[in-house]
């Protein structure tokens, strides 16, 4: 028979033992939503820059003090994502397309019709530039690099690119009305 004095004992520690401290607990992951939101940042930004963070695969473009819409984005796979700044000198609806060289030499399969010759795909629902392209240039010299549409929207979430950022067509039309060119374009 338990004595009350065992009877406490055994019944604290098993409280103590099913307990955890809330820090333990696994906080769940917020699902990923590329839908343009309004969204709270924690550091006041410019007003009408455009910061990236690739790691959560998200675009923000400050629109008031810690105010910025959100969008969701597709990156860049590792080794070919763009860092750092640059400004939007250019912008293009239904911009045509010509992969780089290196893009080729990488890939030559898949830009097969692009090889030894001077074809630019036009603009249109099947080009990779999608809707709409915001061009990226350091020190007045295009990089190379566009925030832009898609016509694989499934890749929205994911680092898959030749490190441009992409986003859906409907979402990059949105961003193209909103932004001049002279933005900052920021990426974290």
């Amino acid at each position: 028979m338990f004595s009350r004095r065992q009877f406490v004992t055994t019944s604290s520690c098993a409280i103590a033992l099913s307990w955890r401290p809330p820090m333990l607990e696994a906080a769940e992951p917020k699902p990923f939503d590329p839908t343009p939101q309004i969204v709270k940042i924690k550091k006041q930004e410019d007003i009408g820059q455009i910061l990236v963070v690739p790691r959560s695969f998200y675009l923000y473009f400050v629109v008031k003090p810690r105010r910025a819409i959100r969008y969701g984005v597709g990156v860049g796979k590792a080794g070919l994502e763009f860092t750092g700044s640059a400004i939007i000198e250019r912008k293009r609806e239904w911009p045509s397309w010509r992969p780089t060289p290196e893009m080729i030499k990488r890939d030559p399969r898949a830009y097969s019709k692009f090889v030894d010759n001077e074809y630019i795909q036009p603009g249109g629902p099947e080009n990779p530039l999608g809707a709409r392209a915001l061009y990226l240039y350091q020190n007045g010299v295009d990089t190379y690099f566009r925030i832009h549409g898609t016509n694989r929207p499934e890749t929205i979430g994911s680092a898959v690119s030749n490190g441009c950022i992409r986003l859906s067509n409907a979402h990059v039309a949105d961003l193209y009305e909103r932004v001049p060119v002279g933005t900052t374009v920021t990426v974290i």
